[in-house]
């Protein structure tokens, strides 16, 4: 449970090679060359940015403690994404971890709404394309909160890169920006790893007979909610994919989960994991059992008081000290 001394540089070298890139395509505007551009290399490298900010909510850039300079450094790493969301995303996503499931306080789960009609291939097709939109707009929502001080200061420095962008390399440029996360949060295959996460994919024969996979609990089967991802685009996202080693330990960085599950191989190796993220991609738009229902879901029942709380160090060492079994099935399921 230690900061990787690597990760802060790696994220800087991101976001200096997205500037570059900006400033290299200042002249460029047919979107015949911008978009595959777009979406192979400023794409992939604004979600692995994304996930960066991801890592920095868990406190990965100076660890714990340094509670303001892990806030500044999201906002930075936040900079080529065009929208303000470092922030809030740390304050929403803690949550869910401390309250996976929870009817309202995970918002991480689609909404009623969603659930109820996405259901066709060609529906969930559409879902899966919008998939950004009812990222960022669901909490707002399912569980809204007031803008806070660090939120607005989040707006004001990511505006003001923006307009610094639009008008020395051109506005176009920030749409561009902003148009590949749009891209690699949808049909892409790094997005794989939104879904990949926690919705059932498994066949019911598989769960009624491999019982490795799931556990039992007073004659029933308890299906893992969380699920990893095993492989080599790992490599582009900070290793996300090790994702039931990461929620239960969300204190390690990301680049040693991989030595999680290798040191401790009796709490993982026999768990259901994911090969392909584009495999995962295509099943949950045409398989009929799978879509935005295909979620562990439990009714809200926390107090008020209980989680209402914008201090990072409370929220953080909530989110981490969950005790969690190794496949991602609180005990009280």
């Amino acid at each position: 449970m230690k900061v990787d001394p690597n990760f802060k540089w790696i994220v800087l070298s991101l976001v200096i090679f997205q500037i570059i890139t900006v400033i290299l395509l200042r002249n460029v505007t047919s979107w015949f060359i911008l978009f595959p551009i777009c979406y192979f290399i400023t794409g992939t490298v604004n979600h692995a940015l994304m996930l960066a900010v991801h890592e920095i909510a868990h406190a990965q850039a100076f660890g714990p403690n340094r509670v303001m300079a892990n806030r500044i450094f999201g906002m930075i790493a936040n900079l080529p994404l065009g929208i303000p969301m470092s922030v809030s995303f740390k304050k929403y996503h803690l949550e869910h971890h401390r309250y996976q499931g929870d009817d309202i306080l995970d918002t991480d789960i689609p909404s009623k709404f969603e659930t109820q009609f996405f259901t066709t291939t060609f529906l969930k097709l559409i879902w899966v394309t919008l998939q950004p939109f009812f990222y960022t707009i669901r909490p707002l929502f399912v569980h809204p909160k007031p803008p806070t001080i660090h939120e607005l200061t989040n707006l004001v420095v990511q505006l003001t890169f923006d307009i610094i962008i639009g008008l020395t390399c051109g506005w176009h440029l920030v749409f561009y920006l902003i148009l590949a996360n749009i891209i690699a949060m949808g049909l892409h295959p790094v997005a794989g790893h939104f879904i990949s996460e926690h919705y059932i994919m498994f066949d019911k024969e598989n769960i009624q007979t491999n019982e490795t996979s799931v556990t039992q609990h007073d004659g029933k089967f308890l299906i893992p909610e969380t699920c990893s991802y095993y492989g080599p685009l790992n490599y582009l996202t900070f290793n996300v994919g090790y994702h039931v080693e990461h929620h239960d330990f969300p204190s390690i960085p990301g680049s040693k989960l991989p030595l999680v599950r290798k040191i401790a191989p009796e709490f993982y190796n026999h768990l259901n994991y994911h090969t392909s993220w584009v495999k995962v991609i295509w099943r949950y738009i045409t398989d009929p059992s799978v879509g935005p229902f295909a979620r562990v879901k439990r009714p809200h029942k926390f107090g008020s008081k209980e989680v209402e709380t914008n201090d990072d160090s409370v929220l953080l060492s909530k989110a981490n000290g969950v005790n969690k079994s190794a496949n991602g099935v609180k005990k009280d399921s």
